[in-house]
């Protein structure tokens, strides 16, 4: 085997008592990607879903000893912007155990935290290697390579380099370029489905937002998630999502500075989403961050999803700025059910300043009541505690929510994620920032919120915990969750409201 690449445990920290029953499992997009990618060029690979299979590090450590791999990568990704960052907790424990129990295969780490702070990650004693951006062309190159004397020649890499005594200097090679929009369905030639681990059926470990599934959850599993193009064409403050398409190693770069858009063909889309449906998948995620903006695009997906008749339960994002009236009725007859809004804040001044005025001026109201007529359900995204804000504008925001009352909504609190515009922003100006990975995790005890021009990080957090709470009891809410999914589901969501997490900043 040439390549083992792992999904590590992070959600005991990042979840606290909302991980056993509430938080998706999603199947580990990049390990499947990159997995496929090297398998196409000849090499031998495996996936470790330690996430799935929700392994300790013992039973982890004994899995790697018994596939004896040339190369272990530890894939540190997730859907969500702050998981590359979070995921680092599961991923540190994981490397060290393996370092402990005597194992000498290189360890490399590849994702969205060590892309924006690759020096950083370089500099655990755990860590061998890492692959900068994406790093497809890299991983190739090195898995063509002894991983020891001509590690200075490979580009997208970073290593350490033998020095006097046992020390060992972190280097960063040149940048290696991600896989260009021509090379796309040939250099990512699509998922390793059948590498992942499963119970009784293929992906049966796996599970969808509860929400996902009308907050059923006998409807949750099998459970997939795709990606039909990569990246996003604009450069909020506060997101870090383009960060994996960086091809410059200079200090002080953000996802800003590598916003851009690559698409799989329609022919790549509907391949990968017949194998899904033939394994027996119905709820299925579409994870563009921009899938509802290029009709070239999605319109022949979703076309493809209606002419092969799938019967997948999707969703996915859309800008409240980007909705089309006249497309919504192909979304939903291709089953898109769900559509997540960045709606952010419910004050337009606060909104523009941190999304760099890209949002259009829209009617939030207007573009909600178009969707629900399409019969569509909404996940409300708002962000509470960026720079700009006060305990007025918060409340705006939380007014807002209450009155769209959507299907869903999911509320964060403002974090300088590593990657993004504000990372460096809040670095330059001397803010605090959490000090452990698991600060960074938007549901942790040590949850740590950068803290606005008015306000602390614990009024922020406070704030935050307490709009969520008011948001899934209230009555309007709760009537149309039974409303529109049944009594049960309504149970389950007020059971899920009596689960409180504990914050370290708020002296629990």
């Amino acid at each position: 085997m040439d390549v083992l690449f792992i999904n590590p445990d992070s959600s005991a920290k990042a979840y606290q008592d909302l991980a056993p029953v509430y938080a998706a499992i999603e199947p580990p997009t990049w390990s499947l990607l990159l997995a496929e990618s090297c398998r196409a060029k000849g090499f031998g690979v495996a996936i470790l879903d330690c996430d799935a299979e929700k392994l300790s590090l013992a039973s982890a450590v004994t899995r790697v000893t018994d596939l004896k791999p040339r190369l272990l990568v530890f894939a540190v990704y997730g859907q969500n912007p702050n998981s590359g960052t979070t995921s680092m907790i599961g991923a540190l424990d994981l490397a060290r155990a393996i370092k402990a129990a005597g194992i000498a295969t290189p360890i490399c780490f590849v994702g969205s935290h060590t892309s924006a702070l690759p020096n950083e990650v370089l500099a655990f004693d755990c860590v061998d290697l890492v692959l900068l951006n994406e790093g497809v062309y890299a991983l190739h190159h090195l898995l063509r390579s002894n991983l020891r004397d001509d590690l200075a020649h490979i580009k997208g890499i970073g290593y350490k380099k033998a020095g006097p005594g046992s020390f060992r200097t972190p280097v960063l090679n040149a940048p290696q370029s991600v896989v260009p929009q021509a090379r796309m369905d040939e250099d990512l030639p699509g998922y390793a489905w059948d590498l992942l681990p499963y119970r009784d059926r293929p992906l049966d470990l796996y599970r969808a937002h509860f929400w996902h599934a009308g907050f059923d959850h006998a409807q949750r599993t099998p459970f997939a998630a795709i990606y039909t193009s990569l990246g996003c064409q604009f450069a909020c403050d506060f997101c870090m999502i383009n960060i994996v398409n960086r091809e410059d190693n200079s200090e002080g770069v953000s996802a800003a500075n590598s916003r851009g858009m690559r698409f799989w063909s329609p022919a790549w889309v509907a391949r990968e989403m017949r194998k899904l449906a033939d394994l027996g998948v119905r709820t299925l995620r579409i994870s563009d961050e921009m899938f509802f903006l290029n009709r070239k695009y999605y319109q022949p997906v979703l076309q493809s999803a209606i002419d092969e008749d799938f019967g997948f339960n999707m969703w996915t994002y859309s800008r409240v700025d980007t909705v089309r009236r006249d497309a919504l009725a192909l979304f939903k007859r291709a089953g898109v059910n769900w559509l997540a809004l960045g709606i952010e804040a419910g004050s337009q001044v606060v909104r523009q300043e941190v999304s760099k005025g890209s949002f259009q001026e829209v009617n939030i109201r207007e573009v909600c009541k178009t969707i629900n007529d399409a019969d569509i359900n909404i996940i409300s995204n708002y962000i509470f505690g960026f720079p700009d804000d006060t305990l007025e504008t918060m409340q705006q925001t939380l007014d807002l929510a209450l009155e769209l009352n959507s299907e869903m909504a999911n509320m964060y609190p403002c974090q300088a994620l590593p990657g993004s515009p504000m990372y460096h922003i809040a670095k330059k100006n001397g803010w605090a920032l959490p000090d452990t990975f698991e600060g960074y995790a938007f549901l942790s005890y040590e949850s740590q919120p950068l803290p606005t021009k008015t306000l602390s990080a614990a009024e922020v957090l406070r704030f935050r915990d307490q709009a969520w709470q008011t948001y899934f009891t209230n009555p309007a809410y709760l009537a149309l969750v039974e409303r529109r999914f049944g009594a049960q589901e309504r149970r389950n969501v007020e059971d899920m409201a009596k689960i409180h997490l504990k914050r370290k900043l708020l002296g629990d």
